[in-house]
């Protein structure tokens, strides 16, 4: 059971890493092209939610996060035996938090990098980091998790 705690453990190790790198060889502001005008590493800091919602409250969101992260660590052992699928949506959720979390305690900020133009619909994606990936991935995991798994897990077929 405690071996899902090493997808939440990599997903802060990249997510720190990534961060660093965009830190130390990047000033903010800064965009490097990789795939033009598809995908660029562009270098900016949020100070608020996702999407730059509720900039500068650094207090509520310490507060948010221990709760959001004790109730994970919850869950996972009282509801995640025997269920991979939610073992591992909640530690994508908990290593996504938790980089961000880290953030915040050592910056005041996240670090943001990804940039993400969609031509098709003329759509510039808000910029995010890997902690954002691993914590909408793990919200999707949970989706299909209730729609598709709770509750038939035991059941006996007639």
């Amino acid at each position: 059971m405690y071996k899902y705690y090493l997808i939440a453990l990599v997903v802060i190790i990249l997510d720190q890493l990534t961060k660093w790198g965009v830190v130390k060889n990047m000033t903010q502001g800064q965009e490097i092209v990789i795939w033009d005008p598809i995908f660029s590493l562009y270098s900016h800091r949020n100070q608020g939610a996702a999407w730059g919602m509720m900039q500068g409250k650094l207090g509520l969101f310490t507060i948010i996060t221990l709760v959001v992260i004790v109730a994970i660590i919850y869950f996972f052992h009282k509801e995640s035996k025997g269920r991979p699928l939610f073992s591992t949506s909640l530690m994508l959720l908990l290593g996504g938090a938790i980089g961000n979390f880290i953030d915040r305690l050592t910056r005041g900020e996240v670090v943001d990098f990804a940039s993400f133009w969609i031509p098709v619909i003329d759509y510039d994606f808000p910029i995010f980091n890997i902690a954002d990936v691993s914590l909408t991935f793990g919200v999707i995991l949970m989706i299909v998790y209730v729609l598709f798994f709770e509750g038939k897990a035991g059941k006996v077929k007639k």
